[in-house]
């Protein structure tokens, strides 16, 4: 629009120019002066103002032909130029597309991707350089935070084993004091706290590396069922009652240890924040194009705008920062996208929460 706008205006600029060049040679033309005294030179004359009248009627004819003709013109080649200025407009603005959509398709889990635009260096070339080195610095930030939380995580279990160290040797004094037992037991209690908290550290800083290194195919069936084994004291202390359906056939290839976790920290979850007497549904299904888990817990109705936050870390519902380090869901999206997979939490209507979680089928047999 704007290439024939430009066109249309111009040529109106011509066409005018044009009119009042015509119409200035038009007002060079005078008829001849009268010659008193002489009969036949005053017949000519007249007859001169005839042709000339009858010239001049011909020429603002041809005129307003050409005026219409021009109108006309500028009409259909505007039309033209509306439709060129588009065909040209999408061929100047393919590079600016192309960028756009790999730069979409770029996320935290890519940054090591480049535009790595080619060709002359103009305006596109530019940009696509500048995005390139907003991706590097990108990169190296998310690089250095992964890397502090790894490395600070793994600097901490040294004092937190002289702490433990400290309790045990105060505690197998001859006849500690009931207080100092009891001291110790509530210091165990938050350094065990912190031992979780440090292994969930680790692992979504592990996730959030990028793909796995030790790839395999694993059968989440048996990860479930592995998990629902070692949580059977939980399940009937809060008297649950716990559903599986996962085919022999549900599986995925990834780390093994990373979707370990992702399964247990989902069935710790389910366990954990549900009510007493309460109900777990499991159900797995596998095709050609992903392999699907889903975990249903029964419960009071939640806020679905609350649920969306869980997969941050450290949101939890209501709030509490008791009973939970905040990690489990967040670092199971974390597993998830390393996969290339995704978490959705859905507030089910009738109470409760449903956990769907869809990874990449598995492209050979897992071995039983």
């Amino acid at each position: 629009m704007l290439y024939a706008v430009v066109f249309l205006l111009s040529g109106v600029g011509l066409l005018g120019l044009a009119f009042l060049l015509s119409g200035g040679s038009l007002s060079d033309v005078s008829p001849a002066g009268d010659l008193p005294g002489q009969g036949s030179v005053i017949a000519t004359q007249q007859h001169v103002r005839e042709l000339e009248d009858q010239l001049a009627a011909v020429h603002s004819q041809q005129s307003r032909q050409l005026l219409v003709g021009s109108l006309l013109a500028l009409i259909v080649m505007a039309v033209v130029s509306l439709l060129l200025g588009r065909v040209l407009a999408k061929r100047v603005l393919r590079p600016l597309r192309l960028i756009a959509a790999v730069t979409r398709r770029i996320s935290a889990d890519s940054l090591d991707q480049r535009l790595a635009v080619t060709g002359p260096a103009d305006e596109v070339k530019d940009l696509a350089d500048t995005i390139d080195e907003l991706l590097g610095r990108l990169e190296a930030s998310f690089t250095a935070q992964r890397r502090f939380v790894a490395n600070a995580s793994h600097d901490l279990r040294t004092p937190l084993s002289t702490m433990r160290a400290s309790l045990d040797v105060a505690v197998a004094k001859p006849d500690p004091a009931p207080s100092t037992v009891a001291l110790a037991a509530r210091l165990r209690r938050q350094l065990d706290r912190l031992d979780h908290l440090l292994d969930g550290f680790l692992v979504l800083a592990r996730a959030q590396h990028g793909a796995p290194a030790d790839a395999a195919p694993v059968d989440l069936g048996d990860l479930i069922d592995a998990e629902l084994r070692e949580r059977s004291t939980d399940v009937r202390r809060k008297g649950l009652s716990v559903t599986v359906n996962v085919p022999p056939a549900t599986a995925t290839v990834g780390s093994p240890a990373l979707l370990a976790q992702l399964v247990g920290n989902v069935v710790d979850n389910a366990v954990t924040h549900n009510e007493d007497g309460g109900w777990i549904e499991i159900t797995g299904s596998a095709n050609a194009q992903e392999t699907a888990l889903i975990v249903e817990t029964g419960g009071p109705v939640l806020d679905q705008r609350k649920v969306d936050r869980l997969a941050q870390p450290f949101e939890r519902l209501g709030g509490e920062r008791t009973g939970s380090s905040g990690l489990g869901l967040s670092i199971v999206a974390a597993v998830a996208a390393a996969h290339g997979g995704r978490l959705a939490l859905l507030a089910r209507p009738e109470g409760g929460l449903l956990v769907s979680i869809t990874l990449p089928p598995a492209k050979v047999p897992v071995e039983a």
